[in-house]
């Protein structure tokens, strides 16, 4: 078990290597976070206009989520999350997470300063609280080297929601790259240099079970889009049949989930010799899980909807993409 919070625990409550209540309910908001993101892609996808640029938009939508909620798991396995401070993080990510959600279906519309607002200042708010909150110098520094590459990319932010859709996805996309380079090169910033991993200390078991509940979150999401689809259409054999494959798939990508990778990622984290790098490794496997997971829940609903008749090719994509991606 690789327990190295900064500061000492408070006394009394729960296992600090067990998610506690509050990051539980934090997770809630990513079920609407990704029912959003999946019913863009379900207009994307049944567009008559350019299915891989919208679609690029909704996966660049999809990035800036899940990068706020990998950040999140990665701040309360560093810190202790019983202490007020980090509590105080979880609220305010949680009502920014909330925020950018209601904003995705519009965010290269009418509502893209939202959307950008709130993920920049949810970004910059989470290490700020956290270098104020804390006295151990080594975490305070590694809260001012994310908040530093933050800034930096706070301005592709705001600029590209004042834009036009063509050149804010171009803005936005710029930004993202950025924001998922520096964490593996540990936040290089000049006279600090960079975070090595033996620097960066993270609890293992605590980021491991982090990873597990967000993708009971993913799995809830299939479940409501297949309960959706199926109250929305009649109960003919053709949905019926769609609807009880869609139910045994879900299953099945739960049972390979946690009888594989899930069962194993606590016992890798915490006994490789750097478990932050491989807490980084698994953020972006599970970037590519989560992916495929709102994809299949979009194809459950076309195949529910539509379990007969020609499928256009976007369709296909979608529906025998999400679990192949999945599986990758």
């Amino acid at each position: 078990m690789t327990t190295d919070r900064a500061d000492e625990p408070p006394q009394g409550g729960t296992d600090p290597e067990r998610a506690t209540f509050l990051e539980l309910f934090f997770d809630l908001v990513y079920v609407f976070a990704l029912l959003q993101v999946g019913h863009r892609l379900i207009e994307d996808v049944g567009s008559k206009g350019h299915v891989l640029v919208e679609g690029g938009q909704t996966l660049l939508l999809l990035l800036a989520v899940w990068l706020v909620w990998t950040y999140s798991a990665w701040a309360t396995s560093t810190f202790d999350p019983r202490r007020p401070v980090v509590q105080a993080k979880v609220v305010a990510t949680m009502f920014g997470s909330l925020v950018m959600a209601v904003a995705a279906p519009k965010a290269f519309d009418e509502q893209a300063m939202l959307f950008a607002g709130a993920y920049v200042a949810t970004q910059l708010g989470r290490p700020l609280i956290l270098a104020v909150g804390f006295h151990d110098k080594a975490k305070q520094i590694l809260a001012v080297r994310v908040l530093f590459w933050f800034s930096i990319t706070a301005v592709p932010w705001i600029t590209g929601a004042l834009l036009t859709p063509g050149p804010r996805a171009v803005l936005w996309a710029v930004a993202l790259a950025i924001d998922y380079t520096v964490a593996p090169l540990g936040w290089p910033m000049p006279g600090l240099g960079r975070t090595g991993s033996a620097e960066w200390t993270i609890s293992g078991d605590h980021v491991g079970e982090r990873y597990r509940l967000l993708f009971l979150i993913a799995l809830g999401d299939l479940i409501l889009e297949t309960g959706i689809a199926f109250s929305e259409t009649d109960t003919s054999a053709g949905p019926s049949a769609a609807f009880v494959v869609s139910f045994l798939t879900t299953v099945l990508l739960w049972r390979i989930y946690f009888f594989r990778a899930g069962e194993l990622i606590t016992a890798a984290i915490a006994a490789a010799p750097y478990p932050s790098r491989l807490a980084r490794s698994a953020a972006y496997t599970h970037l590519l899980i989560l992916a495929g997971t709102v994809a299949t829940a979009v194809g459950y609903r076309l195949v529910i909807a539509h379990p007969f008749g020609p499928t256009d090719p976007a369709w296909i994509g979608v529906i025998l993409g999400g679990p192949a991606l999945f599986l990758l």
